[in-house]
């Protein structure tokens, strides 16, 4: 369906978009077929996870295959050994690797130097498994994605990225709200407006400004993984960036709460909005398997 790597949202272009969400909707409508029967997707990891593991475990799994959990404890990647010779030792034996990394620029190094297919499973750069799944949501619910608007509420960050690429593609008007110094840089702006989509993606600064007219609200932890040693400074320079009632209240009726977790719950996000009949937080993390089975089943196995 598109080239050998997803390590990035712009490894796509809008029409393959739209069709990775249309298998994963045909998958989690019919169930999967067992077209990875015999293969084994690596999974390496530098850090930890609830739902990446679980979903991908279960996408191949799901799909006939096997996954192989590798921590960085066994691995070490870029300190026990280069990062070159985990991607050609592993493609000696897997068909394919997915990678949560800190670094953005290790799974670079090992989709250059595997010869097998390399997924991004999360890095610091980009969760482009994520903002499928986010899109898939929203798809589920609407029918359709052009002309939704998602206000994100927060933190520049991955999955802020990932999302303004993923947007555009898709046609769907991003807002976000960070305070200053959070903002996501000009230069992802810049790419972002470049890309083939009727979506839109801009910046502002006031949460209650993005709410305006959007189908949903969106937001993500203050400090991620990585960053906890900033974790009492962005508590008081995220202030006031929550979603809670009275944000809900601001946005039009039935607007949906989105949070891609873990939840910091008190911080970022309310408990009552969580809990909230407007919350599709966990049809967000399901979804995060429906996702990673189209992109599998894509490049492991030629599924269209």
């Amino acid at each position: 369906m598109f080239g050998r790597d997803f390590t990035s949202v712009l490894d796509l272009t809008p029409v393959e978009l739209t069709r990775l969400l249309d298998l994963a909707l045909g998958m989690k409508r019919d169930g999967p077929s067992p077209i990875l029967a015999g293969q084994t997707l690596a999974l390496i990891f530098e850090k930890p996870s609830l739902r990446t593991r679980t979903s991908f475990e279960l996408a191949m799994l799901r799909l006939g295959g096997r996954a192989l959990y590798l921590s960085h404890q066994e691995v070490q990647m870029g300190e026990r050994e280069p990062v070159k010779d985990v991607a050609r030792v592993l493609s000696r034996m897997v068909q394919g690797i997915a990678a949560r990394t800190y670094a953005h620029a290790t799974i670079e190094e090992l989709a250059r130097h595997a010869s097998v297919p390399v997924v991004n499973a999360l890095s610091d750069e980009e969760h482009p498994c994520q903002a499928l799944a986010d899109l898939l949501t929203l798809r589920e619910r609407f029918g359709a994605l052009r002309g939704l608007k998602i206000a994100y509420i927060g933190d520049g960050n991955n999955v802020a990225r990932s999302l303004a690429y993923a947007c555009v593609m898709a046609g769907v008007e991003l807002v976000i709200a960070a305070p200053a110094g959070y903002e996501l840089p000009a230069e992802t702006i810049a790419i972002a407006r470049t890309l083939p989509g009727q979506g839109t993606v801009s910046q502002v600064r006031e949460p209650f400004e993005a709410a305006r007219g959007a189908t949903a609200l969106y937001t993500d932890v203050w400090a991620s993984m990585g960053f906890e040693h900033e974790a009492a400074q962005r508590a008081e320079d995220f202030r006031g960036y929550q979603i809670d009632a009275a944000l809900i209240a601001a946005a039009p009726v039935g607007v949906l709460v989105m949070h891609d977790l873990p939840a910091h719950r008190g911080e970022e996000i309310s408990d009552e909005a969580i809990e909230s009949p407007n919350s599709v937080v966990f049809d967000q993390a399901e979804n995060r398997m429906h996702a990673q089975q189209a992109v599998l089943a894509s490049i492991l196995g030629g599924a269209r």
